[in-house]
């Protein structure tokens, strides 16, 4: 086997944030206002990672939720906060993961979470979302200081591993993410679940798909 290990985003990739577009929806009047939430939240991730700000996922999450509550002039109370941000350890996986997960485990990868959430909040994810059988490992980039897609988080994980970089591949369904391991000297592959163009000026991994079952095939088929 040429590779032996895939590493999995969480949030988007492998559980479905679209659950939470009802509450966005009676938050702030408009589901939309989800992806906004959660790209400023990703946003404020990148300007941590890249200043050296010592922070969480769960904490940016708040500070993006009132951040945009503020410019919507929109009050939410602490509890609707609350009850949103809780949400997001109740993330149903997508449909297609269970059977894709099953097929890597039976062709005998490695199978390890690594996510920008805290490392309480991404084993309860994954606990809660039935997946808990599929992965053999579970990483947060809270162990080395810094978040996704910075280069030393994919190198401090290969570390970790005791993996080379060029054996480890990551799928995630962001083209930042699959950028930056593959800057990294990781493999990557991309599932297109929003139907989003990948950004041209990104590196881009010889592996993707619109859903987790054909990357999966296609990840074993290259492996033979």
């Amino acid at each position: 086997m040429k590779e032996t290990t895939i590493l999995f985003d969480i949030n988007e990739t492998v559980l479905d944030l679209g659950v939470l577009k009802p509450k966005f929806s009676a938050a702030f009047g408009d589901e939309i206002m989800l992806d906004i939430w959660f790209s400023t939240l990703l946003h404020s991730s990148t300007v941590a990672m890249i200043t050296g700000i010592k922070t969480n996922f769960f904490n940016l999450a708040k500070q993006a939720l009132e951040t945009l509550a503020a410019k919507q002039g929109v009050y939410l109370s602490a509890s609707s906060i609350d009850d949103i941000l809780q949400a997001l350890s109740n993330l149903p996986p997508h449909a297609d993961m269970h059977i894709a997960l099953e097929k890597l485990r039976s062709a005998g990868f490695y199978i390890v979470a690594l996510s920008n959430s805290s490392l309480n909040l991404v084993a309860k994810q994954i606990e809660n979302s039935g997946l808990s059988e599929y992965f053999d490992e579970v990483i947060s980039v809270e162990a080395f200081g810094s978040f996704k897609p910075s280069k030393d988080v994919y190198l401090q994980t290969a570390k970790k591993l005791q993996k080379t970089p060029s054996n480890l591949r990551l799928i995630a369904t962001h083209d930042w993410d699959t950028h930056g391991a593959l800057m990294a000297g990781l493999k990557a592959a991309y599932i297109n679940r929003s139907g989003a163009l990948y950004n041209k000026l990104y590196e881009k991994p010889e592996i993707e798909g619109v859903s987790m079952l054909a990357i999966a095939e296609k990840i074993i088929l290259k492996d033979k």
